[in-house]
């Protein structure tokens, strides 16, 4: 890698462009992004936009072939963010990995406690997070039963009108073995917990790097500083890479693709695209959607009825990107009465028609007074 990075500088090679083949182009291009002051022109393109003759490809054939591309201008890079970026993307993306094992050893002790004789997730909403659930799950790990006197100890707030019914579904007894091995569990569990916080306050240094973008996507509804900060990592705060909004939401994978053949079009799916931003854009609008006094609720709705939720989901997230894209272009902030004025021109226009067209059939549209 070292010799790599010496040849370049030796031979004045500012124009450099390698295939993104999996993860293996990362480290290549860390090393060489530093040469001439940063000052070179580095190019990550897409394996399918280049591809050699079948057949005849080899590494050596397939580097001439990039070479011969680069030279004629036929090579166009793939949006790579800059390195602070590129750190911070690695902690959101993290993050969400930690959530799903935190997910995954959830499902693990409620499954051993179902095997056990213990149902606790039929009636308490959470039995890791509440503080129900821990105390009940803590008194099980000490004495492998639970009675009457006990279970009203340890549950809080309203889940005490239950505890008939709680009673019920803990009717089990937990073995020495059992108890040993849900106590292992619950450590394990308490550990992620804990790591899951050290990440978080990582990002939280590292996104006050950028707080007027972060203060530019809370305010949109639905938004919060985790969701803004995973949006951020993954596109940025500069989007000069992207023309306008419409290529950016084709990068994100939530334009419709276009298989047209003699005349007839067929699957126009959206593309791959970033995952992670594409997830948090619909995890976004799911929350969205259940807010119906905003304007975007409104629309998904709309778009529900027609087309189902799915694609009204993916519908709301590309125009949520369409918006993020707007506001840090502009710099403004979120604002909810632009809609409402834009909603009052599209009833104004509709009525218009409506009136015409009535006219036009020969009745008369006098206004109600």
């Amino acid at each position: 890698m070292e010799k790599l990075r010496e040849w370049v500088v030796a031979s004045d090679c500012r124009t450099i462009a390698m295939e993104s083949t999996g993860i293996y182009w990362q480290p290549v291009y860390e090393l060489l992004e530093t040469c001439f002051d940063e000052e070179i022109h580095l190019l990550v393109v897409n394996a399918r936009h280049m591809k050699n003759v079948p057949g005849k490809k080899t590494d050596i054939r397939d580097a001439e072939w990039i070479a011969a591309l680069l030279r004629a201008g036929l090579l166009k890079s793939s949006f790579i963010p800059d390195k602070e970026f590129r750190e911070l993307r690695h902690l959101t993306r993290y993050r969400k990995k930690v959530i799903s094992d935190i997910t995954s050893q959830k499902n693990r002790i409620d499954k051993f406690l179902q095997s056990s004789g213990f149902r606790l997730s039929m009636f308490l909403s959470d039995i890791f997070f509440g503080v129900s659930g821990r105390n009940i799950m803590r008194h099980l790990c000490a004495y492998g039963s639970i009675d009457r006197k006990a279970m009203d100890t340890c549950l809080k707030t309203q889940t005490r009108n239950r505890i008939d019914e709680i009673l019920i579904s803990v009717n089990g007894n937990l073995s020495v073995h059992q108890r040993e091995f849900l106590n292992m569990m619950l450590v394990y569990l308490e550990q992620i917990e804990r790591h899951k916080k050290l990440v978080e306050s990582a990002i939280e240094v590292e996104i006050e790097k950028h707080s007027q973008a972060l203060s530019l996507l809370c305010s949109i509804p639905g938004i919060d500083v985790t969701a803004a900060s995973a949006i951020i990592a993954e596109i940025g705060t500069d989007l000069s890479a992207f023309p306008t909004a419409e290529h950016l939401c084709s990068w994100a994978g939530l334009s419709p693709g276009n298989n047209e053949s003699a005349g007839k079009r067929k699957s126009t799916h959206i593309g791959k695209g970033n995952n992670y931003l594409k997830s948090m854009l619909c995890e976004i609008a799911w929350v969205i959607c259940g807010k119906r006094k905003l304007y975007l609720s409104g629309w998904y709705w709309r778009i529900k009825q027609r087309k189902g939720s799915k694609r009204a989901t993916v519908a709301l997230a590309r125009k949520l990107l369409s918006i993020i894209y707007t506001m840090l272009k502009t710099g403004q902030l979120y604002d909810e009465d632009c809609f409402e004025q834009r909603r009052k021109q599209c009833e104004q226009k509709r009525t218009s028609r409506m009136v015409h067209e009535l006219t036009r059939l020969g009745f008369r549209v006098e206004p109600i007074v």
